[in-house]
């Protein structure tokens, strides 16, 4: 194998002294394309045999190939015709050793600088391309990212176009590289830090309409590598907010607030600024409305990210407390955190803690105000919790859970009882864990306990209240409910219900003013429909199901088990039971 190498390497000279010593351009396009070929050979055998001779051979044709572009005398279109092919395969020999890395860097920094900008952007974005499909190491890509943050500096017009051809390549390969086993945080930040870096340079230079976009370009690329790097964390966290504060000055230079991110404001502003030129551009960034939640996340992880970006994230908290429009606009954009099961927990952990803070203090009134409507933000408010429900069963510890079902709390106190109710009877409905249904249900109890609605809010309630309590004593799929597996479920079913009827019956008692379909819980039509549909057939699937397990040899501990959950459903069941049979008389 040496041999061949060797071989391999003497052949790339000579065809290396061939390329500059042609005049013909046919002759040179054929050498380049030979040149290529044997490269090519070269890598595979290094690849499959790597020595320490055969890393001095490489080394050996790449100082070469450096110092033959080196030449002042080199002829242009020579220059032109190996810098348009080297890029795409030079930067196999880069993972070789940190030599391989620094002499592939300098090659592909001589053809920037030798080079047409635009020729070498898209020369650099196929190349990039290329290395991607044959899922080359991360090492791979540095000399061609470097290479191409320098382009974007020296491109003298029409600077948008070419980032925007350009930016969507680089993003790509950053998502690839963080998903290696072995990648390091700090090379992959490297990597898209020095493109940012650019991409401001090109900006500051300009002084128009174009230097406007550039910046919102700049805005979406910032927020997507947030979310990739943030991604790509694999323990510990705070050790990276080095990296995350170089990251906030970029922020302030857009025109960005940690406020205006997590409401999403900023990022819609971004968005709508670029999406007028392209639609499908804004694709490329995927994860944008996840990454500017996280700026927010790792300003409040630690106050030196915060104080570098100039902001205080005290201040947004007393303004989130203060503005219930702002307030579901917030939760809408948690939602992209508490639902990624890419994070590590803590990212999830900080984002319950927050919504903690911004409802601290919080009063039911303040989201009772008629003149603010939250039918525009439900379907958003409605992905959060369906997140924090699952953060709920799934959290690893207790301390988590126990804060995220605080979180759930406040954020339904902070609906307007309308949109409350619809929410929950989506959550409901969705459910897909009995118990979850059960603590859905008894919010649902304590919604209708708690709120001091107006004669049409109870109509809502009630009507809700019915449906809930159907879904789960009445399969939508057909069939009485499965026991015992559903019996957190049913149990909770059976209690809304039986407080239902108990609260319509004191505030009839009271002489409370309704309309006439203010106490829908009470009215014949669903009480005959509850009686014969829910409660009778209930009543003889619980009493076969108690009987039949009782039938079970002695200390059969299975069907202890079972009675024990069937108990509690009889003795509400029977209770429910007698409290419709006395409204009927």
């Amino acid at each position: 194998m040496s041999t061949v190498t060797a071989s391999s390497s003497r052949h790339v000279r000579e065809l290396l002294a061939l390329c500059f010593t042609s005049v013909e351009v046919g002759e040179l396009e054929s050498l380049v394309a030979e040149l290529i070929i044997c490269l090519n050979s070269l890598s595979e055998n290094v690849a499959l045999n790597a020595s320490n001779e055969l890393e001095n051979d490489v080394i050996q044709v790449l100082t070469e190939i450096l110092e033959s572009l080196s030449y002042p005398q080199v002829d242009q279109n020579v220059i032109e015709a190996l810098s348009f092919e080297l890029p795409k395969v030079i930067p196999k020999f880069a993972n070789l050793s940190s030599r391989c890395l620094q002499l592939v860097e300098e090659i592909v920094n001589r053809c920037v600088e030798a080079c047409n900008p635009r020729d070498m952007l898209s020369i650099l974005c196929e190349a990039l391309d290329a290395a991607r499909c044959s899922l080359s190491p991360s090492s791979c890509f540095t000399p061609l990212l470097h290479g191409l943050a320098k382009v974007f500096t020296s491109i003298q017009r029409r600077h948008y176009e070419q980032l925007k051809v350009a930016v969507p390549v680089v993003l790509n390969v950053l998502k690839d590289i963080s998903l290696e086993t072995n990648m390091q945080v700090e090379d992959l930040f490297d990597m898209a830090l020095g493109i940012a870096v650019s991409i401001r340079d090109v900006s500051s230079k300009l002084n128009n309409t174009e230097e406007a976009k550039v910046r919102c370009l700049l805005g979406l690329y910032v927020a997507q590598i947030t979310a990739i790097l943030s991604v790509s964390i694999k323990d510990n966290v705070a050790s990276c907010v080095p990296l995350v504060m170089q990251l906030e000055p970029f922020l302030t230079y857009c025109g960005l607030t940690h406020l205006g991110l997590i409401t999403g404001s900023d990022t819609e502003k971004l968005m709508s600024t670029i999406a007028g030129d392209d639609d499908d551009f804004i694709s490329s960034f995927p994860d944008i409305n996840l990454g500017a939640s996280l700026l927010l996340i790792w300003a409040k992880i630690s106050h030196e990210v915060a104080k570098a970006a100039h902001a205080s994230l005290r201040n947004d908290v007393d303004e989130l407390q203060s503005n219930p429009v702002k307030r579901w606009q917030a939760y809408g954009m948690l939602k992209y955190i508490l639902s990624s099961g890419d994070l590590l927990w803590e990212f999830r952990r900080h984002a319950i803690e927050f919504l903690l803070d911004i409802t601290k203090g919080v009063s039911s009134s303040q989201c009772n105000d008629e003149q603010i409507d939250c039918s525009h933000y439900t379907p958003s408010i409605y992905a959060a919790l369906q997140a924090v429900t699952l953060m709920i069963m799934y959290a690893p510890d207790a301390d988590l859970r126990k804060k995220t079902f605080e979180a759930l709390k406040k954020i339904l106190s902070d609906m307007p009882a309308p949109e409350r109710f619809d929410v929950l009877r989506a959550l409901v409905t969705n459910s897909q864990s009995p118990s979850m249904t059960a603590i859905l249900l008894g919010l649902v109890k304590d919604s209708m306990s708690n709120s001091r609605l107006q004669a049409t809010d109870c109509v809502t309630v009630d009507t809700h209240a019915i449906e809930l309590v159907e879904l789960v004593l009445r399969p939508p799929e057909g069939g009485p409910p499965l026991l015992p597996d559903q019996s957190d479920a049913v149990l909770a079913a059976l209690n809304l219900y039986r407080f239902a009827l108990l609260f319509e019956s004191r505030e009839s008692e009271a002489g409370k003013e309704r309309s006439k379909e203010g106490f829908e819980v009470l009215s014949k039509k669903n009480l005959e429909k509850a009686y014969k549909e829910w409660l009778l057939p209930l009543r003889t699937l619980v009493s076969c199901s108690i009987a039949e397990n009782l039938k079970e040899d002695h200390g059969y501990e299975p069907a202890l088990d079972t009675v024990c959950l069937l108990n509690p459903i009889e003795l509400v069941l029977y209770r429910c039971i007698e409290l419709v049979e006395e409204k009927l008389k």
